[in-house]
């Protein structure tokens, strides 16, 4: 045991693995000083004075991760071990490590770690106490404990007295793994071991690693618990009705969550369990490249506070200005900042069940409806798409619209089979009575370099609509080439927006463009068919026709 607060201690940390009975663990010992649960002003002293980042106008701390700017999915991997192989997805997303390969790198990074400070974060995942974990992160830099601190929920002080952590996460950005000796793909590695309830992060300095791999352990142990992990939005209104937006990088998922008329109860990662929605975070990772003070305040001010975390952010070095729109370091610059710096969240981070999913899409090639309204068969067929699209200048090599399917809109964060999420939705949105609607906040009137994006006023309108019923009264015909049902009118949208084809010139265009994504949709969800009922099997036929 430990002292609670912020304690420095020299001596080593002894057995940091999980702490289960009958699971090996590991020991960090020869260390320099342990920082326990050090506080914001005690991490950003250590952080400026180990010269790791830089302070900004207003108080935030700005840091560069270097090469890896953003995840990197090719270099994520799970132990092959007894107690999970059955029970893992196996491919190109969930690449396997021998459990001997993992113990060779674990040992090396034990020994970088020797005579090196360590700053130690003890946290929850999860804020429904039926299903939260326990996390302790061990992080090499102070900066990266902050981004813990922020991201995660912070237990009362009392409870760190006795901290038996459920997993642990060891961060050693600065250690790097060798592809010849590891069987790694490069020098960095992100391991979780569901064994020893442990994950090795080392080679990358990008914090998003250690977010995602809470999000990873969750979806990992949740359905067991029929608790469905989504990668998702959530918010209230003010008749305590919740709603789950789901959403891909750049559809607008935290944008259209933020409302200030809703309260917010997380921007990323929640579970849906048999009477809550909780969120799995106590905090908010924002991509805040071009972000505007006009359309997105409550974002923006997190920019200029004490405690934010800027990732990859230009500062002038004179008058420690930012220049968000600036991608000279990366296009993917982030903000990482505790969920209470936005106006109107939850205290608790916990509601009751939804009555209203929202699924967003970019569609870059213009012609999807701007909201539509799925069955519960066409809500599964949809959330194992994960359809979006990225476009010309977004991403090195990207000249034209590309499709990107994403299944359950976050597949490199689930180690089950997609379907296992795809059933539990389903069968919550029946059993329930829960609508979903599909957006696109893309393209209309044309793709991408013809047609405009889709005004973020009417999105909102829409959006809005659905959320206290109004859409749901609407007359609706069904989409020719997808299925869904569109509704003929919405309040403060005009009729023409609502229709994609009629936003066009070339109706002949958009036939063309229509039958091309409707194929990709195709031709991508023939890998679950073996899987899925035939209701499911329908909804997908239909949305490809």
């Amino acid at each position: 045991m430990h002292q609670a607060g912020p304690v420095i201690s020299k001596h080593g940390l002894g057995a940091l693995g999980a702490g289960v009975p009958g699971n090996a663990s590991f020991r960090l010992n020869n260390l320099g000083n342990v920082y326990w649960n050090l506080s914001v002003p005690a991490l950003y002293e250590e952080a400026l004075r180990r010269k790791e980042g830089v302070l900004a106008a207003g108080g935030p701390l700005c840091v560069l991760t270097g090469v890896h700017t953003g995840r990197s999915p090719n270099d994520k991997f799970f132990v092959r071990e007894p107690g999970s192989e059955s029970k893992i997805d196996w491919g190109k997303t969930n690449r396997p490590m021998e459990p001997a390969k993992f113990e060779g790198l674990l040992a090396r990074m034990l020994a970088y770690a020797q005579r090196r400070d360590l700053f130690v974060r003890e946290c929850y995942g999860g804020a429904d106490p039926a299903h939260r974990i326990k996390v302790r992160v061990i992080n090499e830099t102070a900066w990266h404990n902050l981004f813990a601190m922020n991201m995660f929920l912070r237990p009362p002080m009392a409870d760190l007295a006795d901290f038996e952590p459920d997993f642990t996460i060891l961060q050693l950005p600065g250690f790097q793994a060798i592809p010849e000796i590891d069987g790694t793909n490069s020098d960095c590695a992100i391991v979780c071991d569901f064994g020893r309830r442990l994950v090795a992060i080392c080679g990358t300095w990008y914090a998003g690693e250690i977010k995602k791999s809470v999000f990873t352990i969750l979806n990992y142990l949740l359905p067991e618990k029929n608790v469905l992990p989504m990668h998702c939005s959530a918010n209230i209104g003010p008749k305590g009705d919740v709603a789950i937006f789901f959403g891909l990088s750049g559809t607008g998922k935290t944008t259209l969550s933020a409302d200030s008329s809703r309260t917010l109860i997380g921007d990323d990662e929640h579970g849906w369990g048999e009477s809550t929605v909780f969120n799995f975070e106590g905090g908010c990772y924002a991509k805040v490249i071009k972000l505007s003070r006009e359309a997105e305040p409550e974002i923006y001010a997190t920019t200029e506070r004490f405690g934010t975390v800027l990732e990859n952010v230009v500062i002038d070095p004179n008058t420690g200005l930012l220049d968000l729109d600036s991608a000279k370091y990366a296009e993917n610059t982030r903000a990482c900042y505790p969920l209470n710096f936005i106006p109107n969240t939850s205290l608790t981070g916990i509601a009751g069940t939804p009555e209203n999913i929202i699924m967003l899409t970019a569609d870059a090639f213009g012609v999807l409806p701007p909201i539509s309204r799925l069955s519960p068969e066409q809500a599964m067929y949809h959330f194992l798409s994960g359809y979006t699209a990225r476009v010309a200048g977004t991403e090195k090599g990207v000249k034209e619209p590309q499709a990107t399917f994403s299944t359950c809109f976050g597949a490199p964060f689930m180690p089950r089979h997609p379907t296992v999420y795809a059933k539990m939705l389903g069968e919550k949105m029946s059993r329930q009575n829960v609508k979903c609607w599909l957006v696109n906040t893309g393209w209309s009137g044309g793709g991408f370099g013809v047609g405009e994006r889709m005004a973020i006023k009417h999105t909102r309108s829409m959006v809005r609509a659905a959320l206290d019923g109004r859409l749901a009264q609407v007359a609706t015909t069904s989409d020719p080439n997808f299925g869904m049902q569109v509704p003929s009118a919405c309040p403060d949208v005009p009729a023409d927006v609502l229709n994609p084809k009629s936003a066009w010139k070339d109706k002949k265009a958009y036939d063309s463009a229509a039958r091309d994504v409707a194929q990709r949709f195709e031709s991508n969800f023939k890998q679950f068919e073996p899987a899925v009922d035939d209701k499911v099997k329908k909804a997908a036929i239909r949305a490809a026709a």
